[in-house]
């Protein structure tokens, strides 16, 4: 049976996302330079900060990606294992890959997310739409001057483009049939042309990051065409993503057929995890978050 690691993207965080493992040694080094990223402790950040600072892209970003590092690293799964992220995730999935340090890894998420920021307008944000079909809501979106952000399982579509006009597509997709649609709280249009001119700028920085290729016995899977990342060849993708539609249902298939067959989900949330069990419920998938202490993922790791 494969392992296969799942690296959350941004909107799922929460005030308690690392009370699991904030007095574990392994995440000391971690929350270290993500609290010097931030500019402020990140236990004291989660505690006390407003919900817009808590959601404000940079700062998403960073707590999300140490999230998911902090988790790999206290857990440290046994090899070999795939692991794939979804948006900010693939970030979080190549540092839990081997290829940057989780300091590195860190860094250049702050790099991908001040990139975002500057080619953002202030208004942008993203929406979902589920239960209509893929051609509809290429429809709704273009009428809208918004865009497909992401392609998920079972007819799930985040869309993007300025949050007024996102809005206005969710409530006619709901009037066109749509199970639900509603914008989600992501304040900026990733992965749609919106943010065009960040690519440059974080490929720029990727090409100066050195990386290595993944330690062995841990297989990366870029999110943009489910191919195997080998460090600097996978690049190119990495920059892209930032203004290209993610097809994670495909990524999921690709891994699937790869023989992955239990999953889990590093954090903050469980939605990744719930598209698994939603779609292929014969698979084990889990997330951290369904646990209530360490000793538990590492029993159902081991199991």
């Amino acid at each position: 049976m494969t392992l296969v690691l799942l690296c959350s993207g941004q909107g799922r965080q929460d005030r308690a996302m690392l009370d699991l493992f904030v007095d574990h040694p392994a995440a000391a080094p971690i929350l270290a330079e993500a609290s010097t990223l931030l500019g402020r402790d990140i236990r004291t950040s989660l505690k006390s900060a407003d919900d817009a600072t808590l959601f404000a892209n940079r700062t998403s970003q960073i707590l999300c990606v140490a999230r998911g590092l902090v988790a790999a690293a206290c857990l440290a799964p046994a090899l070999p294992f795939v692991v794939a992220g979804y948006s900010v995730g693939e970030m979080t999935a190549w540092g839990v890959a081997g290829i940057w340090s989780p300091a590195r890894t860190l860094k250049l998420t702050a790099a991908r997310a001040e990139a975002m920021d500057s080619a953002s307008g202030d208004d942008d944000g993203l929406g979902f739409v589920r239960g209509l079909a893929r051609d509809r809501v290429e429809t709704l979106v273009a009428q809208f001057d918004c865009a497909i952000a992401i392609v998920n399982p079972d007819r799930v579509f985040v869309i993007g483009g300025a949050r007024e006009r996102v809005e206005r597509c969710c409530a006619v997709a709901l009037e066109e049939g749509a199970i639900a649609a509603r914008p989600i709280a992501v304040h900026i249009a990733s992965h749609t042309p919106r943010l065009s001119r960040a690519v440059a700028p974080f490929r720029a920085v990727l090409d100066a990051s050195e990386p290595a290729r993944p330690v062995p016995g841990r297989t990366l899977i870029a999110a943009a065409d489910a191919s195997t990342v080998s460090g600097a060849r996978g690049i190119a993708g990495l920059a892209n993503q930032v203004d290209t539609t993610i097809d994670w249902a495909a990524t999921l298939e690709a891994i699937v057929e790869r023989g992955g067959s239990r999953f889990l989900e590093l954090g903050p949330g469980s939605a990744l995890a719930d598209m698994v069990r939603a779609t292929y419920p014969m698979l084990d998938a889990r997330a951290v978050d369904d646990f209530r202490s360490i000793a538990g993922v590492e029993a159902w790791i081991a199991g």
